[in-house]
């Protein structure tokens, strides 16, 4: 037992640590939704991080001593959001035609996802701050930070924040849509798609592209849209409150 909490010991301060931890537990987590016929529940982001979590919190093993190696990972979030551009280079035809709905479906969408947010959270009572930070709840994690850093909030909590509802829209979603019936056409993939890059940002938009190609590729314009909205609209909003 005590030399496998050395071995442990020694593993855990290595700078591979993190990267190998974190590849195994999604690969396993990949295969584990692919059983399971890619069911929601399944969702293989949402098990890696409990499963990570959990094995961090029992280990006693520091965050920034796992982040050390996972930063690798972390550093090919940017290259991989911006691959999310060659699905939207194959539509281009479709984007020019209804880049003035793809607009004004963005902008009501961001609005109704901040406003109902912050609504919610001030007829709660919560905290200035906590309220604020909730605000880019629906923008991708690291602008979302900065979003709410810039307005007075917690950017720690605001990407908290923004995995929660990634995940709860990458969970709900295919149940939302049969509820609300949209089909399953080239017009239903566009409307589902943008409708979880919307509200779920990146996490929704992984999930798209699981599930179908034009899903996917609608969900990169409806992330990269939010993030330009909420960068120019939270603040602005933010400032006269």
């Amino acid at each position: 037992m005590t030399d496998f909490v050395q071995l442990w010991v020694y593993l855990s301060s290595t700078p591979l640590f993190g990267l190998n931890a974190t590849l195994v537990v999604y690969v396993l987590a990949l295969a584990f939704y692919g059983r399971m016929g890619q069911a929601p529940w399944a969702n293989p982001v949402l098990w890696s991080m409990l499963v990570l979590g959990t094995g961090l919190w029992a280990t006693g093993t520091a965050y920034p001593t796992y982040f050390a190696g996972a930063q690798f990972i972390h550093f090919l979030l940017g290259p991989a959001v911006v691959a999310l551009a060659w699905p939207l280079w194959e539509r281009r035809a479709a984007l020019r035609a209804h880049w003035g709905r793809f607009t004004a479906a963005a902008v009501v969408g961001g609005t109704a996802a901040a406003a109902s947010a912050v609504g919610l959270a001030w007829a709660l009572g919560l905290p200035t701050e906590v309220v604020l930070s909730l605000a880019p709840k629906s923008v991708t994690a690291p602008v979302a930070m900065g979003i709410a850093d810039k307005v007075g909030g917690i950017a720690s909590l605001a990407a908290v924040f923004a995995v929660l509802t990634g995940l709860v829209g990458a969970l709900s979603g295919k149940a939302l849509f049969a509820l609300l019936g949209i089909g399953q056409d080239a017009t239903g993939w566009m409307a589902r798609g943008f409708a979880l890059g919307t509200a779920a940002h990146g996490i929704g938009a992984a999930r798209a592209l699981q599930v179908h190609p034009d899903a996917g590729a609608w969900a990169a314009l409806a992330l990269g849209l939010q993030v330009v909205v909420a960068s120019l609209l939270i603040p602005l909003v933010a400032g006269w409150f």
